[in-house]
């Protein structure tokens, strides 16, 4: 009966579907190219429910599919999960950052927030996109989409057979634009607004653009995945290692080089506005959705589970954080909360994708307290000022996920890790074993990426036109001084 209502449905479906896509058939030729039969015409419709591969993607297809264009449904998903994904950035991270500062300071978060989203868009329209997402070599996508040449609507296959090409650069866009904000976290209320702006933009082609095309770049040196040519085997779902290490390891060397706020540990430094912080958090929590879920790009089984596992993960966290805080301090606090849910965010993300429920919950608890001991004690034993906890939670946390990664992984929630997908990328010999050495290897390509692109881009920075605002600003606030403006105006 299934098979006859497929059937019934290609029959019905199938050439509407190309008179939407508006694509004219060709004139007949000599041999013209013959129409897809009616179990190639249902084939494909099963392909799109099941966000596979369609008769016309195949390498031994003969015939043109008669759905031609991206699937509606995961076309959607996608550019839901895009504008989700920006929404963490504007306005949940410049909320939840803007926040945590002190009031005097709160619009030069703002400000790197918008300023980061505008420069990262351009550099991703010029030549980012192709050096993450075109074929080149392990380290490094070529310049084949540069100014976005060729990405049209039509699917790129190398990536998802039923997303438009121009939606999934999107997509990928707003998590190239958020990654950088997150370092600004660690430098607030001291650094010069043309030095963030130099450095993300040295940033993203020292560290962001190579680490993202090895790590999820079709011929990546660590796509694990896609790349049944990869040298390193490790898996990320949604950007461990792309997004939270590389921008939380980067941030503790920012810091270092920048020094600490006037007053660091002689002053109380408390945010100015918890509220904003947890409305911040709220958005990030949703925001997240996108983020992780999107990353199966398709409104598919693998987006569901990535969806209740961010979700268990995030929970646990936030409640294991301020829970830690009630017993070790005799109170929890709305910080705590929301350091524990981006906390638990950060550490899912590489495997929301790839474990289940129990594994998400393992996470989560690991997520509350591990992060917990990087920003209370870690930090006071070192002294350095990151003022936002952005190495404590991106960082730390984002190791921890990636190697959690590795031990957690299951192939009963996702195909791409079973015996099916074993000869593309041999993930099923090693998923439950080793993989978490393939993580290990991941884990330090990373950090040293990070560290020795974050070193060179400080040294260049510093020397040219420095990194720090003068003691009489940062004593007066970046707002007025930077930007002529105030956060706040009270009327008499």
């Amino acid at each position: 009966m299934i098979r006859i209502l497929f059937f019934i449905a290609a029959i019905a479906i199938c050439p509407p579907l190309r008179a939407q896509t508006g694509i004219t058939p060709a004139r007949p030729s000599s041999s013209p190219t013959p129409s897809p039969s009616l179990e190639q015409r249902v084939s494909d419709l099963e392909a799109y429910m099941n966000n596979s591969a369609r008769g016309a993607d195949a390498a031994n297809a003969t015939t043109r599919s008669n759905i031609s264009g991206p699937g509606p449904g995961h076309n959607a998903w996608l550019m839901t999960s895009a504008l989700l994904v920006l929404f963490m950035t504007l306005p949940g991270l410049a909320l939840f950052y803007g926040g945590l500062v002190r009031q005097k300071n709160v619009l030069s978060i703002l400000a790197q927030c918008l300023g980061i989203a505008g420069l990262v868009t351009i550099l991703w329209w010029a030549i980012g996109y192709s050096l993450v997402f075109a074929h080149g070599c392990a380290f490094l996508g070529g310049t084949r989409f540069a100014f976005l040449r060729g990405v049209t609507a039509a699917p790129n296959t190398d990536y998802s057979y039923w997303v438009s090409h121009n939606v999934f650069a999107v997509y990928q866009l707003m998590f190239a634009i958020i990654t950088p904000a997150l370092i600004i976290g660690s430098v607030a209320e001291r650094m010069k607004f043309s030095a963030v702006m130099t450095i993300v933009g040295l940033w993203m082609f020292l560290v962001y653009f190579p680490l993202a095309h090895m790590v999820w770049g079709i011929d990546g040196l660590m796509n694990g995945v896609w790349n049944s040519n990869a040298r390193i085997r490790a898996i990320d779902f949604a950007g461990g290692t792309v997004v939270h290490m590389s921008s939380g390891w980067s941030a503790l060397l920012l810091c270092l080089f920048l020094g600490p706020r006037l007053g660091f540990r002689k002053e109380i430094m408390a945010p100015h506005s918890m509220v904003l912080c947890m409305v911040g958090t709220g958005m990030l929590w949703v925001g997240w959705y996108g983020f992780n879920a999107g990353s199966a790009l398709g409104a598919d089984g693998i987006a569901a589970n990535a969806f209740m596992t961010t979700t268990l993960a995030t929970a646990v966290a936030s409640f294991s954080w301020a829970g830690l805080e009630w017993l070790l301090r005799g109170k929890p606090s709305v910080l705590g909360f929301c350091s524990g849910a981006v906390g638990g965010l950060v550490v899912i993300t590489p495997a929301c994708g790839f474990v289940d429920a129990n594994g998400a919950v393992i996470i989560g608890a690991l997520a509350g307290a591990v992060p917990f001991f990087a920003c209370t004690k870690l930090k006071s034993w070192f002294h350095y000022d990151d003022a936002l906890d952005t190495f404590g939670v991106h960082a730390v946390g984002g190791t921890l996920g990636a190697f959690l990664t590795g031990l957690l992984a299951t192939a009963t929630v996702n195909p791409n890790l079973s015996a099916i997908s074993a000869q593309r990328n041999g993930l099923a010999q090693i998923v439950g074993h080793m993989l978490w050495l393939e993580q290990l290897k991941a884990i330090g390509i990373t950090i040293a990426l990070a560290l020795v692109g974050t070193s060179l881009i400080s040294l260049i920075v510093r020397a040219t036109i420095g990194l720090r605002i003068i003691p009489e600003i940062e004593r007066q606030g970046l707002d007025i001084n930077l930007h002529g403006e105030e956060g706040y105006i009270v009327s008499g």
